[in-house]
């Protein structure tokens, strides 16, 4: 259903070196799975969502979902079929509008309509039958500017409105790291939960290697752009934290014996 080919992309340091954020990256998602993405800071979890969502452009490499080539489709066109929900709370909703405002939005998103015209009586009603059902009690503040609710509450509704349309795939971005551990645990349950219901295709990247076991049926581990750990079904059921972390320190240790080798290199010829 997703599919990654040979996804590339450079920027120079400070130093006018190349370094990859991604590094001829490859990925087949099926339709309907929920796959984590973890790694250290730097190895290209969220400049791999950037590049999917459209928010920033691969050097090389294609993008294709349902069969349909994305690569070079703006993010706007994107958005009509890949939901996203950001680590920052406040990213996903706007915080001038009301709550009704802001889910009438996103229920008419890609369809053309104006805000007046879709505020129905007829939305209204699914509006407030939806954020009921999420259960974090804003039913009866659907007037109230989106500005008053707390990062759980603005996130909980943000899950909502990037599901709203059903999207054919959903981007999570480490989308609980920001809040306190009881709106983690709300926003997270829900998210189970619309998934689940709705047989979305996600990824989801976290630095919880707790969120990371406990959450989908696949595993990647990304390293210095690349892809170094994939697992699935009964062996991601069976992944434990301490595992991941483990292998993160493998990882570590491997670097630093790297940058021993070149320091040693550098020394010998100069």
């Amino acid at each position: 259903m997703l599919e990654l080919t040979r996804l590339t992309k450079t920027y120079s340091d400070a130093g006018g070196d190349t370094v990859f954020a991604l590094k001829d990256v490859s990925l087949r998602c099926e339709r309907g799975s929920f796959v984590v993405i973890v790694g250290s800071n730097g190895s290209g979890k969220s400049t791999l969502l950037n590049v999917i969502a459209g928010s920033d452009t691969p050097d090389r490499g294609t993008i294709s979902i349902g069969g349909k080539t994305l690569t070079d489709l703006p993010e706007h066109r994107r958005a009509t079929i890949i939901g996203r929900v950001f680590q920052n709370p406040f990213q996903g909703t706007i915080g001038d509008m009301t709550v009704m405002e802001n889910l009438a939005l996103a229920s008419c998103c890609g369809r053309g309509f104006t805000l007046t015209q879709a505020l129905s009586r007829a939305l209204k009603n699914e509006i407030r039958e939806k954020v009921a059902a999420i259960g974090i009690g804003l039913e009866d503040r659907l007037e109230q500017s989106m500005s008053t609710l707390s990062g759980g509450q603005r996130q909980a509704l943000t899950m909502l409105m990037a599901t709203w349309r059903k999207p054919r795939l959903l981007l999570l971005d480490e989308h609980t790291a920001a809040l306190d551990p009881r709106s983690a645990d709300l926003v997270l349950n829900l998210t189970g939960r619309i998934v689940a219901e709705r047989g979305l295709t996600v990824l989801m990247v976290t630095h919880s290697m707790q969120h990371a076991v406990l959450f989908g049926q696949r595993l990647i581990m990304m390293h210095h752009g690349q892809i170094v750990y994939d697992i699935r079904d009964g062996e991601k059921r069976r992944a434990r934290p301490s595992e991941l972390i483990s292998r993160f320190e493998e990882l570590r240790r491997a670097d630093r014996v790297d940058e021993s080798v070149a320091g040693l290199l550098r020394d010998q010829y100069h």
